[in-house]
């Protein structure tokens, strides 16, 4: 059994109200389906990189409570000043241990709007409680992983290394931020926490209170040098960035003398393009060709294109704020949504949420994702429902465009995406290595199309429901807005 802290209180009052409820009502007695999606692909992209499922199993095994949480529930009072809670329910949570099934697509993989990217099953009131913490680890790695994942993909090649830890969102923030921007394909972190605790690697050298230290830029570089003649990239941009260069060549032929080499220099400020292309200039005249530059200075994978556009001759590129803030989006906007529930012993009976706006009119039933490929790549996806279930021969409603039907021939190759988790509250899923996990990632982009890979206005990834699962939809809308 852990012995980490309990995390049952990582949620929201109002899960704790509606388990209260449903431990008081006759409907507590019942299963339940919930699903967790996000709607709109994040930073007007056309896909996204699943992130958060190890954290997540860590989560659910740890979600209990100790005597000190309920006793703190215990106190919680209403609008009449008596206890929010019995004494039976204090009881129950005193207790609790997830039951129920857990089915979820593997970290790394692609995923597109609407599809699951979890699938809980089980007591309903077990099911509720689990709904905020799965989605405040599922949303912000998704989100920071298909963020890197952009960026990376700006840099064409080049490495990225994620500077984010001093502007990230508290410690959490900073470690959960790490471990996603390195499976989203960064090549390392300055993060040295999470370079131990997630095997990432760590990349760093100084900064510009080394040289302001000294206040001679030269001396500074040379005592760097000789303290750590195998870690030398020297930041040239304290007081003149081609100066700098010129003082870092200087040093560099030194080490080379004592048979070290210089790494290279990096750029913080200023025109990185013009700098770059200026510093490649005196670096391989000064016979550095080898030597690296690292950019930084609140990069983007917008800037970073810009900059290699313009010729920037960047072999590195640091990003920091930008990448673990995600900053032009900062959420994914992840819900997690009830789809069905069904007495001991019965079926399923889906169930349907309507909405004004009809990209919030939810998915009924228990659902799973198809998805199809050939030797080009990746094709479609289907989301069926698991006991209407999927014909050879599938055909799936466009959610983008209702009046298409995708039809696909019975010998299509394809994949189901959601897999075993947690089977009567008992882990089954073994959790690749993380470098699997950023492997897979990288694999699944080579799978996707160069059109809705692109940064701006890229073309939707073909999503729709299985044709029996869109007439169930349409029916329960129907039924429901007869009511």
């Amino acid at each position: 059994m852990t012995t980490s802290p309990p995390l049952g209180l990582l949620t929201d009052l109002y899960e704790l109200t509606m388990a209260y409820g449903f431990h008081r009502a006759e409907i507590g007695r019942c299963d339940a389906a919930f699903h967790l999606f996000f709607r709109q692909h994040p930073f007007g992209g056309g896909y996204a990189v699943c992130a958060g499922l190890e954290t997540a199993i860590d989560a659910v095994r740890r979600f209990r409570y100790d005597d000190a949480d309920v006793e703190y529930l215990a106190g919680l009072r209403g609008n009449d000043d008596r206890p929010l809670f019995d004494d039976d329910f204090l009881d129950v949570l005193r207790g609790f241990r997830f039951t129920g099934n857990i089915d979820a697509i593997p970290e790394g993989t692609l995923v597109f709007a609407h599809e699951p990217l979890v699938r809980v099953t089980g007591p309903i009131l077990e099911c509720q409680l689990l709904e905020s913490v799965l989605l405040c680890i599922v949303n912000f790695q998704t989100l920071i992983a298909t963020k890197a994942s952009r960026v990376c993909t700006a840099a064409k090649g080049d490495a990225v290394i994620e500077f984010g830890l001093r502007r990230a969102h508290g410690v959490d923030g900073a470690l959960s931020a790490s471990r996603a921007a390195w499976i989203g394909g960064c090549a390392g972190t300055s993060n040295v926490l999470a370079g131990r605790r997630f095997g990432i690697p760590v990349m760093g050298t100084h900064a510009h209170s080394w040289v302001m230290a000294y206040g001679d830029e030269r001396r500074a570089f040379r005592e760097y040098a000789n303290v750590l003649p195998n870690n030398c990239v020297f930041l040239v941009d304290t007081y003149d960035t081609l100066e700098g260069v010129k003082h870092a060549v200087e040093v560099g032929r030194e080490l080379r003398e004592q048979g070290h080499k210089m790494v290279g220099i990096r750029l913080d400020s200023g025109d990185l393009a013009v700098l770059s292309i200026e510093a490649r200039r005196l670096l391989d005249e000064a016979g550095f060709p080898d030597a690296g530059i690292v950019a930084s200075n609140d990069l983007n994978e917008d800037l970073i294109a810009s900059l290699k556009d313009q010729g920037a001759t960047i072999t590195v590129w640091g990003v920091g704020t930008q990448l673990v803030t995600a900053y032009n989006q900062p959420a994914l906007g992840g819900v997690y949504k009830l789809t069905a529930v069904r007495e001991a012993g019965g079926r399923w009976q889906p169930r349907i949420k309507l909405s004004e706006q009809t990209i919030k009119i939810s998915n009924p039933g228990v659902q799973q994702v198809r998805r199809f490929r050939d030797e080009s790549g990746f094709l479609a996806d289907a989301i069926y429902d698991v006991d209407l279930g999927i014909g050879r021969e599938c055909t799936f409603t466009d959610l983008h465009d209702p009046t298409l039907e995708r039809p696909f021939p019975a010998d299509a190759e394809w994949e189901d995406l959601l897999v075993p988790v947690f089977r009567n509250g008992e882990v089954v899923y073994d959790a690749p290595p993380i470098q699997d996990v950023r492997t897979r990632a990288q694999q699944q982009l080579d799978q996707l199309a160069p059109a809705t890979k692109r940064r701006l206005n890229p073309q939707p990834f073909p999503v729709g429901l299985e044709r029996s699962l869109f007439e169930l939809k349409r029916r329960l809308v129907r039924e429901s807005r007869g009511r």
